[in-house]
């Protein structure tokens, strides 16, 4: 068969072609960690809408590797994520680890101290996540870290809500066996 002819068979039988192909695994997605709080009902009106906290994140994977590198050494500013810049939104005023934020969209970074760690909350949103500018900081909040037993292969950031059903709970960031957190609150 000639060279056009193989060329052409592999055009069109595309599933032949692909199925030799080792498969490979993707090197990120994107995860979510959403709460949501129900308004206080009031007799006689419709059901009120519920208000959202929700952080989006790019999920990296460790495969292998010692994570997360990126706080291994004070002073480094780690996107907490991978690809574009991790998104926290809220319809609610929040107490951050005693810090306020108001209801609104802010991108999330952490660091190292030479204290311990912090989460940075920055006013700029949407860009790549490694386009971190310090001037549009909003508030650090200090967290607290905790060396897990087994190692975690996947980012996960997770808005852990209270047993009493209350607005609050804990915020935590683990990848590795690195587990970050404090707590939050709506106001």
């Amino acid at each position: 068969m000639s060279r056009r002819a193989l060329l052409a068979l592999a055009l069109l039988t595309p599933s032949v072609v692909s199925a030799q192909a080792p498969l490979k695994a993707a090197l990120s997605g994107r995860a979510t960690a959403e709460a949501t709080l129900n308004p206080p009902r009031v007799q006689g009106q419709p059901a009120p809408k519920p208000f959202s906290i929700k952080i989006d994140y790019g999920q990296p994977h460790a495969r292998g590797r010692e994570v997360p590198t990126e706080l291994s050494k004070p002073g480094t500013v780690w996107r907490t994520g991978a690809n574009t810049s991790t998104t926290l939104t809220t319809d609610v005023d929040l107490d951050i680890g005693g810090k306020s934020v108001p209801k609104g969209a802010y991108s999330l970074f952490s660091i190292r101290t030479d204290n311990g760690y912090e989460l940075i909350i920055n006013s700029n949103t949407g860009q790549w996540g490694t386009q971190y500018d310090a001037s549009k900081d909003f508030v650090r909040v200090p967290l607290t870290a905790r060396t897990l037993a087994e190692t975690r292969e996947s980012l996960q950031i997770a808005l852990v809500a209270a047993a009493d059903q209350a607005p609050k709970g804990m915020l935590t960031i683990t990848w590795g066996k690195l587990e970050l957190s404090t707590s939050w609150a709506a106001k």
